[in-house]
């Protein structure tokens, strides 16, 4: 049941929603610094979020900063480590799909490059620290509307509750409404396309590696779970997608078997099937004087390269770190000053991966024979240049760019 603090009281910083990006914040933050008075705001019930179907790609990075924030051991046993990767190029009718690229599965000698994570497991062991830490939850429940003053915000829940804080974080997601209260534009089209999102079992065992089919609709991605279960991220054209969803049990068997193959043997659906429409969504501006974006509110992109969990990840250290050393230096961790810190440190990373997961998308996602033959060329001579490799696996693993400490594992 959410607290009805008096109207008097003031946090330090109020995070409007309460999955991966808000609740890690929340960790890092409280973590960071104790007297940090700290608050989350989220329209689930906490006690909900074991029930999340769906697994996300943590990078070695992230995993890092799990471990810094007391969290990765608690969950690394329910984890899959991706050991491998391998990439296909061809057309949905083709017998053959030749690999054109492939990746160990180490960012150093030992350490995955990524694991997958059920969400269902990390959520409520985030949840766990952070109410372990102190941090002060309203759940179920929604920020209505804010003000922001000199010196502090005042923000009104929808059922009423008055909350004050120095610092407004949104991390309420792609669609972010508090993003649109703040008059923050963005950048953004629609691709015409949907992710499929669910889970299969198959006969024999995966051994670790994650594939990625690009087809002419989209790419079709495989992700290792623990035993002999798969995520999938299946990108179709909207309309189809839909349709797919909405079909029966066998028609959409039949179809996920033409894209999937057999080599893992036979195949049953093993989780709801969701559809997500995927298009590109980026922040002008990531912060405003008491007010910052953080996650998918700061930028949606497109999930053929994995990345926007781990671009969210990416976030929480950096917000994390620039806010801590404020309040060591005795600062207002609202001020647009020390704010704008956190903004010239992300806000050029996530558009450069959102312009690159843009162009990966229009190459990859047609079936025009010249393009397929000069990317799969591409793919080829990457796949015989070693440095070139190691280049991608450093950024698959998260360790590219000025890397907060959290994310190197240290602690801020």
């Amino acid at each position: 049941m959410a607290k009805k603090p008096k109207s008097t009281d003031m946090f330090d910083v109020v995070i409007a929603g309460g999955g991966y990006v808000g609740l890690s914040l929340a960790v890092a933050l409280k973590q960071g610094d104790p007297g940090l008075n700290c608050a989350v705001v989220d329209p689930k019930p906490m006690d909900q979020l074991h029930k999340d179907p769906r697994a996300s790609a943590i990078a070695a990075a992230a995993s890092r900063m799990l471990t810094q924030l007391g969290v990765w051991e608690r969950i690394e046993n329910k984890s899959q480590p991706i050991t491998e990767m391998i990439v296909t190029d061809s057309k949905l009718r083709d017998v053959v799909r030749p690999v054109f690229l492939t990746f160990d599965g180490e960012a150093t000698e030992g350490e995955p490059f990524a694991h997958m994570m059920p969400n269902g497991v990390m959520m409520p062991a985030l949840f766990k620290a952070a109410k372990s830490l102190g941090v002060v939850f309203f759940a179920p429940a929604s920020v209505s509307t804010f003000r922001t003053l000199a010196s502090h915000s005042e923000i009104e829940l929808e059922d009423g509750t008055q909350l004050k804080s120095r610092l407004l974080v949104a991390a309420d997601g792609v669609r972010s409404r508090l993003r649109e209260l703040a008059g923050i534009r963005t950048v953004n089209w629609d691709y015409g396309q949907s992710g499929i999102v669910t889970t299969v079992k198959h006969e024999r065992p995966h051994d670790g590696r994650a594939e990625e089919h690009f087809l002419p609709a989209g790419p079709f991605a495989i992700l290792p779970l623990p035993e002999n279960r798969s995520s999938l991220v299946w990108t179709e054209k909207t309309a189809d997608a839909e349709r797919l969803v909405r079909s029966d049990e066998f028609t959409f068997e039949i179809e996920l078997e033409r894209r999937f193959g057999h080599h893992l043997g036979k195949l049953e659906v093993d989780g709801p099937r969701r559809a997500y429409p995927l298009g590109l969504k980026l922040a002008r501006d990531y912060v405003q004087p008491r007010f910052a974006l953080i996650g998918d509110a700061a930028h949606g992109i497109h999930p053929i390269a994995g990345q926007g969990l781990n671009l969210g990840f990416k976030d929480v250290a950096a917000l994390a770190e620039v806010l801590v050393d404020a309040r060591r230096l005795g600062q207002d961790v609202g001020a647009f000053d020390v704010l704008e810190k956190y903004q010239r440190w992300r806000r050029f990373d996530t558009f450069q991966m959102g312009v690159v997961t843009d162009v990966l998308n229009r190459l990859f996602s047609n079936d025009n024979d010249a393009l397929r033959a000069v990317r799969d060329f591409g793919l080829g001579l990457v796949d015989r240049m070693p440095g070139l490799k190691g280049m991608f696996i450093k950024e698959a693993a998260g360790f590219a760019g000025p890397v907060p400490k959290l994310l190197s594992g240290e602690p801020i």
